[in-house]
C-alpha cells in the first residue's frame, strides 16, 4: 500500500494477465497506483533484484493490497472478489461458478502461457533463421487449439457474456486473450460466439479504461 492507502499494481501495458486485474479493479471501483514493469526494456525490468524480491517468479501482475503482496492474476481476482464482492465476478450458483472457473483456467493455463513472451523466445531459439515466422505459427496453433475448445464450451454457457448475462472472471480472461489472438493474426471466422461476446465486453467502460492502448506505459504509437 502507498502512503495514501491505495493498492499498488505492478503491471505491463501489453500483459494480458495484468489487463485481467486492471479490469477487475475498474469494475469494482478500486482506486490504485500503478508501477509499470517493462518486460522488454534493458532485457526485462522483471529480472531486476528489486522486483524479484517482490515476485520470485519475476512476472506481472503483482498487487500490493491490505498489507499483503499477491501474484498470479486469478489469485488476485479471487482475493478482490472475497474482500470486495461488489459487483460479483463469481456467480452464487455453484454450477455457473464452476463454469466461470473452468473457462478462466482454460485461458489462463491452457492458452496464454503457451504463447507468451518467454515461450516464444524459447521457440525462436530452435529456428533462429525463421524466428518471426516460427513465433507466428506457434502462437496461432496454440490459440486456435484453445479457441476451438472455448467456442464449443461457450455455446452451452454463454448468455450476453461467457457465463450467463453478468460479467464474470471468465470475461476478464477472454478479452485480453482475444487481443493476443488478433496480434497473432488468428482467423476469427470459426469463432462467432467468442467474437460476439468480445465485442459486447469491449463496449463496457471498465474494459475500455483498462485497455492496453490507454495505460501510462503505453508507447505513443500504440495509444488510442
Amino acid at each position: 500500500m502507498t502512503e495514501s492507502g491505495k493498492p499498488i499494481l505492478y503491471s505491463y501495458f501489453r500483459s494480458s494477465c495484468s489487463w485481467r486485474v486492471r479490469i477487475a479493479l475498474a469494475l469494482k471501483g478500486i482506486d490504485f497506483e500503478m508501477v509499470p514493469i517493462n518486460l522488454i526494456k534493458d532485457g526485462g525490468q522483471q529480472f531486476s533484484k528489486d522486483f524479484q524480491a517482490l515476485n520470485p517468479m519475476k512476472q506481472v501482475p503483482t498487487l500490493k493490497i491490505d498489507g499483503i503482496t499477491i501474484h498470479q492474476s486469478l489469485a488476485i481476482i479471487e482475493y478482490l472478489e472475497e474482500t470486495r464482492p461488489t459487483p460479483r465476478l463469481l456467480p452464487q450458483d455453484p454450477k455457473k461458478r464452476a463454469s466461470v472457473r473452468m473457462i478462466s483456467d482454460l485461458i489462463a493455463s491452457g492458452i496464454q502461457p503457451l504463447q507468451n513472451l518467454s515461450i516464444l523466445k524459447k521457440v525462436g531459439e530452435v529456428s533462429k533463421d525463421l524466428r518471426e515466422e516460427t513465433h507466428l505459427t506457434w502462437a496461432q496453433n496454440v490459440i486456435t487449439s484453445g479457441f476451438n475448445a472455448l467456442e464449443q464450451i461457450l455455446q452451452s454457457t454463454a448468455g450476453k457474456y461467457c457465463v450467463g448475462d453478468e460479467v464474470t472472471m471468465a470475461d476478464l480472461c477472454l478479452v485480453p486473450q482475444v487481443v493476443n489472438a488478433e496480434r497473432f493474426k488468428v482467423d476469427f471466422t470459426p469463432y462467432p460466439t467468442i467474437s460476439r461476446i468480445n465485442k459486447r465486453l469491449l463496449a463496457l467502460e471498465a474494459f475500455q479504461v483498462s485497455h492496453p492502448c490507454r495505460q501510462p506505459d503505453t508507447p505513443t504509437e500504440l495509444r488510442a
